[in-house]
């Protein structure tokens, strides 16, 4: 099992080209099913994710074909059974209930596994199915749906914690072939939910609204093939950002759709530090004394709990007292520990954490938790004094595309070693 080595101390300077979306990715890959003619999709990262995904895709009678970036899948023929040994590894596997359910009128798909950063249940997917006419069965850690024919239905999306997204993208892919119109209400704006529903256009659907918290979805008989880019990770971006806000002296993320950062580069912002925007390209710039900040998780367009877990890092070497709240996932909170193992001084009070900056931090050997929580301590590794030792980097893979190599390129001091 790898580990990545993080020696701090180094600045970063230059530039980077962000990847392809994972968000995007999985569910857009999922969508090709909803067809029998060949689909091929672009800018498709190279993660351990989308490698799942192809899998199941594989194992689903889909015949899949990867040229560096650019996938095609053909599923002439499609089986509605997904189990637990093709889909325990990546919670996001979830996302072929919809289109199997639209296709095939029925699929079977073992509860999915991925990130354990609290309960994150999928029972807003499942009443949307049910509204759209489906049977809905959970029984020995299997989902079954089924029904003769789905009729256009007025869905709610909305949960305790805000709109689910990939519930959106779920109902989404059913709906476009169900019988009549469906409206979602409380539907997810992410970006990532307005690029699949690009997709399924370019693929004959009628939706409207995507990127609202209304969508209208017109069912039709079948759909085809298209060909499609998929959009810039915004986590990703936001990612490298925040390194070069820890450690940089001027660090560019080219090929990103500046629109989808504003929550982040606010928040930079508000730090003290500035932030140049270009048509595809953004660039943070240092600041000796950054400020301390107040931030809330929320749906899009709010400030993305995806980027909660790199906050703390960039704040708990930022004078003054900090707080975040994380009102999407209230126990997303496993990097602190870690954090804390380096120095960090941080006081949880239910969902909430009060930083206190310190002087600097110190490299320890840290746990990855979680995907961004990984991110999280390879950033503060930057800034430690002596080597962050991250064990359990599978977490990394899942999401970023050679984060240690790209970050390498901008001058830190990282290397990826066998434990």
């Amino acid at each position: 099992m790898d580990k990545i080595l993080v020696h701090g101390g180094n600045s970063l300077a230059g530039s980077i080209k962000i990847s392809g979306s994972k968000n995007s990715a999985l569910p857009i890959l999922a969508a090709t099913l909803l067809t029998r003619e060949p689909c091929t999709i672009h800018r498709v990262p190279d993660l351990s994710d989308t490698n799942y995904m192809l899998q199941i895709l594989n194992h689903l009678g889909a015949q899949v074909e990867r040229a560096s970036g650019t996938v095609t899948v053909s599923a002439d023929k499609a089986q509605s059974v997904a189990p637990y040994e093709v889909v325990r590894k990546m919670r996001a596997s979830v996302c072929v209930l919809g289109p199997l359910l639209g296709r095939c009128k029925e699929a079977t798909v073992s509860l999915p596994g991925g990130c354990i950063i609290g309960d994150r249940p999928i029972d807003l997917h499942l009443k949307g199915f049910e509204a759209l006419g489906a049977a809905v069965r959970v029984e020995g850690g299997n989902v079954k749906v089924f029904a003769p024919k789905l009729n256009g239905a007025v869905i709610n999306l909305r949960g305790k914690f805000g709109p689910t997204v990939l519930g959106t993208d779920n109902v989404m892919m059913a709906a476009v072939l169900a019988e009549g119109t469906t409206v979602i209400e409380g539907a997810a704006q992410e970006p990532e939910v307005c690029d699949l529903a690009d997709f399924l256009n370019k693929m004959g659907a009628k939706i409207e609204g995507a990127g609202t918290r209304r969508m209208i979805i017109e069912g039709v008989s079948e759909l085809h093939g298209a060909e499609h880019d998929i959009i810039p990770d915004r986590i990703e971006a936001g990612t490298f950002l925040v390194a070069g806000a820890i450690a940089g002296k001027g660090v560019t993320v080219n090929r990103v759709n500046p629109d989808h950062l504003t929550a982040i580069t606010t928040a930079l912002s508000g730090c003290g530090f500035k932030i140049e925007t270009k048509k595809q390209s953004l660039t943070v710039l240092p600041n000796g004394a950054p400020k301390p900040l107040e931030i809330t998780t929320e749906p899009y367009p709010g400030f993305p709990t995806d980027m909660q877990a790199q906050m703390c890092a960039l704040l708990s070497t930022t004078e003054g007292i900090s707080v975040i709240t994380e009102n999407i996932f209230p126990q997303r909170y496993m990097h602190v520990a870690e954090l804390k193992r380096m120095g960090a001084q941080v006081q949880m009070e239910g969902a909430t954490a009060v930083i206190s900056g310190v002087e600097r931090l110190t490299g320890a050997p840290v746990m990855a938790s979680d995907l961004r929580a990984s991110a999280a301590l390879v950033l503060a590794g930057l800034k430690a004094e002596g080597t962050t030792e991250v064990s359990r980097v599978y977490h990394i893979d899942r999401g970023y595309e050679h984060l240690d190599e790209k970050l390498s390129e901008l001058g830190a001091n990282i290397e990826r070693v066998q434990a």
